[in-house]
Parts: structure tokens; C-alpha cells; sequence
């Protein structure tokens, strides 16, 4: 409780000398930097898929469509857990962490009483009318895909203290935004591929951010008798879990990269697997060698840049 409450005192400072906005508190709800980073996911799909740029009106809508479902899906994780997060905060606080991804602004701003429950609410229902509109106009289907990936996010964070096979749910979740951006431009997309798409996102969600993420907050998740992979499995096979499913999604990204209409230069093929050993599987081994907290926020943090550093190597190959 000290804890939370020296990190309340420090941060209402902050407010007081208007180093934090209002906006910033609703960008901190939605995890904005982390949101960001997941709309290169559809792009990359898209790219991936086309094999060259789509029109600019869905590159548009797109962009639109994406930004407005991350921003109200991160947003809906908070709304759903907002009895958790403020049992964690009373019982343990939180970690002020400068260099995790996630707490760029500040962490769970509404269970910490920032921003009342009508204005998350009104901020995440707002941006998912805008998401639900701009993704129907796409296709349909990406609309009933957004509605699925809230359905599901709803079930992950509900299953807290009940099963650590949440994690699937968040590796379904996570692959929405590329399989929908594939709807946004092939009606009738080919399984196999849409497949391969899906499992390399599964594995990479699952590896780099979703177990990463529960191990930093393990303490916090065992004080609230939460049900996650660290902490349910142990560290041990959380570890060996991670580089499994990492080195699986590496794999299959080299499968995918050879397979798909986007066909990059070889030397750029190369450089896309160099990348992922670097950002998911180094860090995936220190992780397992360690079993240490940091090394988990640091696997989080570069993982979360893999699909941004992929994109930009697919845009570079286009105009190769």
C-alpha cells in the first residue's frame, strides 16, 4: 500500500506542474506507444498478402480502423480488470518501471482513480464505434472480427484466477489485427496462407509479449492469486515456454516470407531472420537462462518492436 501511495504522491506532483495532460491519462488507459507498434501488424499482413501497397483509401481506412481497435481494445483490458488491478495496487502497488514499454505514461490510470469509470468507458466505446465503422466499410468481416477480439479479450481478462490457458486466448486475440487487414484486401483469402499468418502471430504473442508480461508483474499476480503462465508453471517451464513458441514463430515467419506474393531479395529475406534471432530469440534465451524479471521486461519490450522492424524491411524490399 506505501508503495502505491508513494507512486500516487509522485505522480499527482507530476500533474500539478503539467508534465501529464488529460490526453496523456487517456493514452496511458490505451497503452498508445504499445498501440502503435500493433498497427504495423495489419500493414505488415496486408503487405505480406498483396505483395505490394494497397490504394491509398484502405491504406487510410485502414490505419483508421486499426488505430481505433487497439486504442479501445487496450482501453476495455483495464475496464474489464479494474477490480484486480485496484486489489493489486492495495495489496502490493506497482513497479515503477521508466523502461517498460507499457508504463511509458503511467500504468492502470483508472484503478488508480485518474480517470473515473464513465470516461474510460465513454473513451473506449467511442473509439470502437470508430473502429466497427471504418472496418465494416473495409469488409464486413473485419468488423465481426473486432467484435470477436472483444468477446475474447473480455474471456482472457475474466479467466485471471481461474486458468494460465488465458495465454491462448491472448495469442488468438493478438492475430485479429493481421488476419482482418487480409479480409480489408482479399475477400476470399487462401486458408494455408491465412493459416501460417495466424500461427506465426499466436507464437509471437504468446513467446514475446504475453508470458513476458505476466512475469513482470509476478509479484503483484501472486499476491492477487492470479493464474498465469509464471506463475502457475513456475519459472522453469514459463522460460522453456517462451523460447519454444518464439523459436516457432521464427521458424514459421521464414516459411511465411518465402511463401507469401510479397517476395523480398534474398538479402533482405536474410536480414528478417537476423532481426527476429536479435529482438525474440536472444532475449528468449537470456530469459531462460536467468529466469529473471528484467530480462522478461526486456524480451517484452523488443518483442513489441518485431512486426515495426519487419514492416520497415518489407517496405524497403518493395522499393528495392
Amino acid at each position: 500500500m506505501e508503495c502505491a501511495a508513494v507512486y500516487s504522491g509522485d505522480y499527482m506532483n507530476a500533474v500539478e506542474h503539467n508534465e501529464y495532460s488529460r490526453i496523456k491519462l487517456f493514452m496511458a488507459l490505451s497503452r498508445t506507444p504499445h498501440g502503435l507498434l500493433d498497427m504495423c501488424t495489419p500493414l505488415l499482413a496486408a503487405l505480406l498478402w498483396l505483395g505490394h501497397l494497397p490504394g491509398p483509401q484502405v491504406i487510410l481506412k485502414g490505419m483508421i480502423a486499426a488505430f481505433a481497435g487497439y486504442t479501445a481494445v487496450y482501453a476495455l483490458n483495464d475496464i474489464v480488470d479494474y477490480q484486480n488491478d485496484k486489489k493489486k495496487i492495495s495489496q502490493v502497488g506497482f513497479h515503477r518501471d521508466t523502461d517498460y514499454l507499457d508504463a511509458t505514461y503511467l500504468r492502470h490510470p483508472l484503478a488508480r482513480g485518474y480517470l473515473s469509470m464513465s470516461e474510460a468507458v465513454a473513451w473506449a466505446g467511442g473509439w470502437m464505434i470508430v473502429s466497427l465503422l471504418s472496418a465494416y466499410i473495409l469488409n464486413p468481416v473485419c468488423a465481426l472480427i473486432l467484435v470477436g477480439g472483444c468477446i475474447l479479450e473480455f474471456l482472457y481478462c475474466s479467466l485471471l484466477q481461474v486458468s494460465h490457458l488465458r495465454t491462448l486466448v491472448s495469442g488468438i486475440v493478438k492475430t485479429l489485427g493481421g488476419l482482418a487487414a487480409v479480409f480489408a484486401v482479399d475477400a476470399s483469402p487462401a486458408p494455408h496462407l491465412l493459416l501460417l499468418i495466424f500461427f506465426w502471430l499466436f507464437f509471437w504473442e504468446i513467446g514475446g509479449q504475453n508470458v513476458p508480461a505476466d512475469w513482470h508483474d509476478i509479484e503483484e499476480d501472486i499476491a492477487a492469486q492470479a493464474r498465469t503462465v509464471p506463475v502457475s508453471l513456475g519459472p522453469k517451464i514459463a522460460s522453456a515456454i517462451v523460447l519454444a513458441t518464439l523459436c516457432a514463430s521464427l521458424l514459421l515467419s521464414g516459411v511465411l516470407f518465402q511463401v507469401a506474393p510479397l517476395q523480398l531479395p534474398f538479402p533482405l529475406y536474410l536480414v528478417t531472420l537476423v532481426v527476429g534471432v536479435y529482438l525474440l530469440i536472444l532475449p528468449a534465451l537470456r530469459l531462460f537462462q536467468t529466469k529473471d524479471r528484467d530480462e522478461a521486461s526486456t524480451l517484452f519490450n523488443r518483442a513489441s518492436y518485431y512486426p515495426c522492424i519487419l514492416l520497415i524491411f518489407v517496405l524497403s524490399g518493395l522499393a528495392w
